[in-house]
C-alpha cells in the first residue's frame, strides 16, 4: 500500500526518454512479462487507465504508480509485500482499542471521498501526489463496475479515516489510506483483512514495505511465489461490489 505522495523515478527514466529496459505500452491491451521489471520495479511506461487495462494490469501483479505531469508509470516489484490473511497481527493495544469500538466502519459507502481524503493526506517533507485527478476518475469508474472498494472509519457523521483497493478473484491489492484520528485508518485495514478472512480470500497485496504494515504480518514474497498465489487467488469468483460487513461491524 502507498502513501498518497509523489511516486518514485527509476534510473531507467529522465525526464525525455525511455531507454530500452522499459517497454512503451500503446493501445493494444497487453502487458510485458512482469519479470522484464527493472530492478526498480519499473515494467513499462505509457497505456491509459480505461477499465479493462488496469483489472489486466491487476491479474498480472501490474499497477500503476506515476506523478502528476508525467507519462503512466506501471511496476511490478520484487520481491513483493503481501499480506496473508490467516497471518494478520494485530497488537494487544490495537484490540483494546477496538473492544471500545471508537469509529463505526463501514465499506463501499464513500469510495470518491476516501480516494480524496488519500491524496490530500500530509507526508513530512514530501510534497505532490501520485493519485491525480486522472487515478481519481479510473477508480471512481472501477468502483461503480463492482472492482474498487473502500472502508471508510466514522466520528459521528464525520468521515476520519479510510482506505481503498482493487478486488479480484480472492485477491485484495491495497492502493492507498489516511487517518484523521487515532487508529482510524490501522482499525478499518483490521475489519476489511478479518472481512476479507470471512470470505476465504488468499492475499491482500501491499506492493510495497512499509514498516506500519510488517507490524500487521505483512512479508516479502519472492516474484514466482507471488505470481503462483495470486494465480490461485484469481482462479476464484469474482465478488463484485458493492461490499458490505457481514460480521462484527455489520
Amino acid at each position: 500500500m502507498r502513501g498518497p505522495t509523489t511516486a518514485p523515478t527509476s534510473t531507467s527514466l529522465d525526464s525525455s526518454t525511455v531507454t530500452t529496459r522499459v517497454f512503451r505500452l500503446h493501445d493494444a491491451l497487453v502487458f510485458p512479462d512482469p519479470a522484464l521489471a527493472d530492478d526498480d520495479g519499473l515494467l513499462a511506461v505509457g497505456g491509459d487507465l480505461r477499465p479493462e487495462r488496469l483489472l489486466l494490469a491487476y491479474g498480472n501483479g501490474i499497477f500503476p504508480w506515476y506523478s502528476e505531469g508525467r507519462p503512466i508509470l506501471w511496476w511490478s516489484p520484487a520481491p513483493r509485500f503481501v499480506l496473508l490473511p490467516g497471518e494478520l497481527h494485530v497488537g494487544r493495544s490495537l484490540r483494546k482499542a477496538a473492544a471500545r469500538r471508537p469509529y463505526r466502519i463501514t465499506l463501499d459507502t464513500a469510495f470518491d471521498d476516501v480516494m480524496a481524503h488519500c491524496a490530500r493526506a500530509p507526508r513530512p517533507g514530501q510534497f505532490g501526489t501520485w493519485i491525480t485527478a486522472d487515478m481519481r476518475r479510473a477508480y471512481g469508474e472501477l468502483h461503480r463496475l463492482g472492482y474498487a472498494h473502500s472502508v471508510e472509519a466514522w466520528s459521528g457523521d464525520q468521515l476520519v479515516g479510510g482506505l481503498y483497493g482493487v478486488a479480484l478473484g480472492r485477491a485484495y491489492f491495497g492502493e492507498s489510506m489516511f487517518a484523521h484520528a487515532p487508529d482510524a485508518s490501522k482499525l478499518g485495514f483490521v475489519a476489511l483483512v478479518e472481512q476479507l478472512q470471512r470470505w476465504q480470500f488468499e492475499l491482500v497485496d501491499c506492493q510495497v514495505h512499509t514498516e506500519h504494515l510488517e507490524r500487521f504480518g505483512a512479508r516479502m514474497f519472492e516474484r514466482v511465489d507471488f505470481q503462483t498465489r495470486l494465480a490461485a487467488a484469481l482462479a476464484h469468483p469474482h465478488r463484485p461490489g458493492p461490499w458490505r460487513f457481514d460480521g462484527p461491524e455489520a
